[in-house]
């Protein structure tokens, strides 16, 4: 198995973008893998969970300093799980772990928990509130991450589920957050509803769902052109679909089209999913989790909308936006199109097109721009 060390220099972030200046493990894993030892000693195998993995540096780092077996693991992004997945089977240690959803089965009788802080709140408060809701009362929460995505609103929210909340000393930019006591339950708190009411749409949330309930105003713009986009359009793919807005926005407006959504976010797909019920479209609307549409076949889309990322966990990075442009160009039918919205600054159009085919600027406001790409007859995915 080889030592801690050992074991965290072999780590890599595929099949999610790789460059020098992204890292499978940072300062904050060592931390928290360090400020957690004796507890992770005290109640071995079958007893510790990990929660936000990046990439499995807590949960192969636990494994290798404490030859543990059943550690029960939870990951948001399918990128991370497959990555700890990739990692493990290199390792040797696949049949160490398992993954699982953010539910009972993740943390019943659990006494240690590994956290990667979040950096959505909302996102924070529904692990939370699992924890406390399900783990075992002696539960001891080691939750880090860097210096600079670190508040005090993090804090305050812990201590709404738990008694006990202290600071540990920082370390090269990173600092753990002890938590424990956890506090009484109610109803659930997630996932949310609301309604917005300029679309007519109800928007259901979990609480790591990029925007929760809000409309963000990219999609805004976005949606503001709904009317010219591929009017005979049959098949269509929102592509990175957080809460559903544009692939409900869309079934609503067509009543002939389907549409699937496509996150890799397990908070996602589960929010599209229920704001497709909630609006009546789950008919019409389909809701998978995958890495920018991968599993969809080629050739088998009329239209594909598009707000996408441009950073990639705590770095600006593009990668993740062209990946999601070349699926784009592999998954379109001829004369199929792909609508994107993104930050101007960013300029994809010369990117756009040669992914896809020939683009044109459809709006711009003072941060978005909106442009349109056909594929061609003899456009092919590069």
């Amino acid at each position: 198995m080889g030592t801690v060390e050992e074991v965290l220099g072999r780590l890599r972030r595929y099949p999610d973008v790789e460059a020098q200046n992204l890292y499978a493990v940072d300062a904050a894993d060592r931390l928290i893998l360090d400020v957690a030892e004796d507890a992770i000693a005290a109640v071995g195998s079958g007893r510790v969970a990990v929660i936000g993995d990046s990439y499995g540096a807590l949960t192969l780092g636990a494994i290798a300093g404490h030859d543990l077996r059943d550690v029960r693991v939870h990951q948001d992004l399918l990128t991370g799980e497959l990555a700890l997945a990739n990692n493990a089977r290199a390792l040797g240690l696949a049949d160490r772990y398992s993954a699982q959803p953010l539910a009972d089965r993740l943390l019943s009788d659990v006494q240690v928990v590994l956290l990667r802080l979040p950096r959505v709140l909302a996102g924070l408060a529904e692990v939370a509130d699992a924890i406390a809701r399900y783990a075992d009362p002696k539960v001891q929460v080691f939750a880090g991450g860097r210096d600079k995505y670190l508040t005090k609103s993090m804090n305050d929210l812990l201590a709404q589920s738990f008694s006990d909340v202290r600071a540990s000393r920082g370390r090269q930019k990173s600092r753990t957050l002890l938590v424990t006591g956890p506090k009484p339950v109610g109803e659930l708190r997630f996932p949310v509803r609301e309604r917005i009411d300029e679309l007519d749409i109800d928007v259901v949330a979990h609480g790591a769902a990029f925007s929760g309930t809000r409309l963000d105003i990219g999609t805004r713009f976005l949606l503001q052109h709904l009317k010219w986009m591929k009017p005979d359009a049959r098949d269509a793919i929102d592509l990175g679909c957080g809460t559903g807005i544009l692939a409900v926005a869309l079934a609503k407006a067509r009543p002939g089209i389907k549409v699937v959504g496509t996150d890799q976010s397990t908070a996602a797909v589960a929010s599209a999913r229920a704001t497709a019920e909630a609006n009546g479209v789950a008919d019409r609307v389909t809701v998978v989790r995958d890495d920018a549409m991968s599993s969809a076949a080629d050739n088998s889309a009329d239209l594909v909308l598009c707000n996408p990322p441009f950073h990639v966990g705590a770095a600006v990075h593009t990668g993740s936006a062209i990946k999601m442009f070349a699926e784009a160009g592999r998954v379109l039918r001829p004369g199929g199109e792909l609508w994107t919205v993104f930050n101007s600054h960013l300029n994809y159009r010369g990117v756009i097109e040669r992914m896809v085919g020939q683009t044109e600027v459809i709006g711009r406001n003072r941060k978005f721009t909106v442009t349109r790409s056909v594929r061609g007859l003899h456009d092919a995915h590069r």
